[in-house]
């Protein structure tokens, strides 16, 4: 197997061989691309040591079977359908082509019927997105959602490495805002990304529109407050959602203990300091809404991981899966 990841030496392209590596996978082939400034940065696959190599317009030309975007929206609109035309399958971690209808957005344990016979560009939804969708989709195939009001948790990690470096300088005295438009060390800042004209803010309205996409559900209703917090790693969302159907509590819970990729917590509720290197979207303090037609919850994930790079791994091997079972041609 070829792959190529590009932006690799940003956090979720490291976390992208992470994740692979925790899988050992078989790589004949690992590529690594950024910026000329990490040109030459030595990174380990596997205690293979590979050379990162500047991404220029011939970089991609060559064919692989997977190239993993790990950059920003600018680099995946220049490089992307270079890399889709000579490679298997472009899997892009960042908001570039989300919205696009030729395009699928996928979260493999929801949609990952997409990747049969997929080929081109397919997008990573944005990391809230995922973690909150997994239990939601659950529940929806039961119950039928309909409407959702989410408030997040957001770790500064989500803003990439820059985010971490500003809050740990300003814990060591630093007055500086850094990337943010307030100071973020023993705050909240109830903005994360540009402010629309309807007064949501761009990462509030990326969840709408990408939850939309990913349920195949034009009519959900969904209000978001999107919230940074001094917090390095994982995500945390009180979600309340309403359905169409009475719902039996019991039978949500059973239905959440034996889903992928959810972890659910009965009588406790978990932290983003206790989910360590888990690829789970936590769930818990699942209790009825306002009545037996929703539910509410405290949901906690990995932004890193299950929110960007264990996404777009387990987009890849959904695709294998579909590959090696004979049911597409590449």
């Amino acid at each position: 197997m070829k792959i190529a990841i590009v932006g690799a030496t940003g956090e979720v392209g490291r976390m992208m061989i992470t994740c692979m590596q925790e899988l050992s996978l078989n790589i004949d082939v690992l590529d690594l691309y950024a910026s000329a400034k990490s040109e030459g940065e030595v990174l380990y696959y596997l205690d293979r040591p590979i050379h990162v190599r500047e991404l220029t317009n011939s970089s991609l030309t060559k064919h692989y079977n997977y190239v993993l975007f790990a950059a920003g929206a600018g680099v995946a609109h220049s490089f992307a359908p270079l890399a889709a035309e000579h490679s298997d399958l472009v899997i892009d971690n960042s908001s570039a082509f989300r919205m696009d209808e030729d395009i699928a957005l996928v979260v493999p344990q929801i949609n990952g019927h997409l990747l049969q016979g997929y080929h081109g560009i397919v997008s990573n939804p944005n990391c809230s997105t995922i973690q909150m969708l997994l239990p939601l989709a659950v529940l929806d195939k039961a119950y039928d959602l309909k409407k959702v009001v989410a408030s997040t948790y957001q770790a500064v990690s989500g803003s990439g490495h820059k985010g971490i470096l500003t809050l740990q300088k300003q814990r060591e005295g630093s007055t500086e805002k850094g990337i943010y438009p307030e100071i973020i060390d023993l705050n909240v800042i109830p903005q994360i990304g540009v402010f629309m004209d309807n007064g949501y803010s761009s990462e509030e309205e990326k969840m709408l529109r990408e939850s939309r996409k990913i349920l195949g559900k034009d009519s959900l209703m969904l209000s978001a407050t999107t919230v940074r917090v001094p917090v390095v790693y994982g995500h945390s969302i009180s979600v309340y959602a309403e359905f169409s159907s009475d719902i039996s509590l019991p039978e949500a819970t059973a239905l959440l203990q034996k889903a992928e990729a959810i972890k659910l917590h009965e009588n406790s509720y978990i932290t983003p300091r206790a989910i360590g290197n888990s690829n789970e979207s936590h769930v818990c303090r699942l209790r009825y809404g306002v009545d037996k037609h929703s539910l509410s919850f405290w949901n906690v994930a990995h932004n890193i991981r299950i929110g960007a790079a264990k996404n777009a791994i387990s987009i890849m091997e959904k695709h294998r899966a579909f590959i090696n079972s004979g049911s597409q041609n590449v």
